[in-house]
């Protein structure tokens, strides 16, 4: 079992005071940082986290399509299904289920590079609601060529330790474009991101731990004072509970998420269940 890390910081977000917006009885969306009509100058980015969503989309119901540009973005599926649509997809694409679209269901994440511009939508085609997070990094440099990339997650291998998500492009911000194609990421079996920046994801049973590894070990450029984001999703009707670095002031509810500061590459940071049901815990470890 690691130490606890008494050079670390952490500060709880909790998840009543989040920033709230309800769109025409379709979308429930909680925002831990500033997002559309929510604005808090305390609460823009963390690192290069910028966007963390917690959305509920009706069935029939989801985004039409829209730009982005110059974003990292990704949605990472909780519960029902989704339905990715952009201006890319075309048939025998990666992930591609059909002529143009993605159905997305748990454990599936979808990613996003925005670059130079890409349109695309989000849309709930079941009859059930679907919850996921959606997930904004800002990326290393502007203007990189529009792409896409849909992976799967196990259950299975949640249930034994943190998984890992994301982690940067191997060949780093001077990429060539044959590099870019390629895409490999630094960490095997993730998704590469255009930012100094991991996400891992573990399903903790109670009175089970796991050990999160600060900046994926040694596959990041900055090694000190990183910034890490813990959150857990609202997805046990309040019964999911967690702990961080042994703290008992930092206990996390459902929908509650941590700020930690003051940390290194190749700390280890402890998350305990503590609750009456198994935590869906969300890592975003940060620059």
């Amino acid at each position: 079992m690691s130490k606890p890390l008494s050079h670390a910081k952490i500060l709880a977000r909790r998840s009543g005071e989040r920033g709230y917006a309800e769109h025409g009885g379709w979308l429930k969306s909680f925002h831990t940082f500033s997002f559309a009509s929510y604005y808090d100058h305390r609460y823009t980015n963390f690192g290069s986290l910028r966007v963390l969503n917690e959305d509920r989309v009706a069935a029939r119901n989801g985004f039409p399509t829209h730009p982005h540009r110059d974003a990292e973005i990704f949605s990472y599926i909780l519960s029902g299904e989704l339905t990715h649509r952009d201006s890319m997809v075309r048939k025998g694409a990666e992930g591609a289920q059909g002529k143009s679209f993605y159905r997305m269901k748990r454990g599936d994440v979808q990613f996003t590079t925005g670059g130079t511009g890409i349109a695309h939508s989000e849309q709930n085609e079941s009859s059930k609601p679907v919850h996921f997070l959606q997930i904004w990094a800002l990326p290393w440099k502007t203007g990189l060529k529009p792409n896409y990339h849909t992976m799967s997650f196990g259950e299975s291998d949640k249930k034994k330790g943190f998984v890992n998500i994301l982690s940067p492009l191997r060949a780093g911000p001077e990429a060539t474009p044959k590099q870019e194609e390629e895409a490999v990421p630094a960490i095997e079996g993730t998704i590469p991101i255009h930012a100094d920046f991991v996400m891992g994801a573990g399903i903790i049973e109670p009175s089970d731990r796991f050990e999160w590894t600060v900046g994926g070990g040694d596959v990041v450029s900055k090694k000190r004072k990183r910034n890490v984001y813990v959150h857990l999703p609202m997805t046990k009707a309040g019964k999911a509970k967690i702990r961080l670095d042994s703290r008992e002031d930092a206990v996390l509810e459902e929908g509650d998420g941590a700020f930690i500061t003051g940390v290194n590459a190749g700390d280890v940071l402890g998350v305990e269940s503590v609750g009456e049901a198994e935590a869906e815990v969300i890592v975003l470890d940060s620059d």
